[in-house]
């Protein structure tokens, strides 16, 4: 790698190469960190692993369900009470 790569923001890990003998490989240490935009909770079922989150498979990037991986739980249930509560205002016409 060269030189000006070599950041110290980076993580350091050794590695044993076919040659017997050990190099240093450097990673980014990414920890990603989804938070639902409407109150700013974190958004369970969603890892915080990056690697996952790029290269994973869908299904264990974000939840299965409405807005999965988007918004929270509690505010997911306040919209969806919203949404219904005002279809059903418009049904009395």
């Amino acid at each position: 790698m060269r030189p000006g790569l070599r950041s110290r923001s980076k993580r350091r890990i050794r590695k044993r190469v076919p040659g017997g003998g050990s190099r240093i490989h450097y990673v980014m240490r990414r920890r990603y960190r989804a938070t639902c935009p409407i109150c700013g909770r974190s958004i369970g079922g969603v890892p915080r692993d990056y690697n996952i989150i790029r290269w994973g498979p869908k299904t264990a990037k974000r939840p299965e369900r409405y807005f999965g991986g988007v918004i929270c739980s509690n505010c997911l249930a306040t919209v969806l009470k919203l949404s219904v509560r005002s279809a059903s205002t418009n049904l009395r016409v």
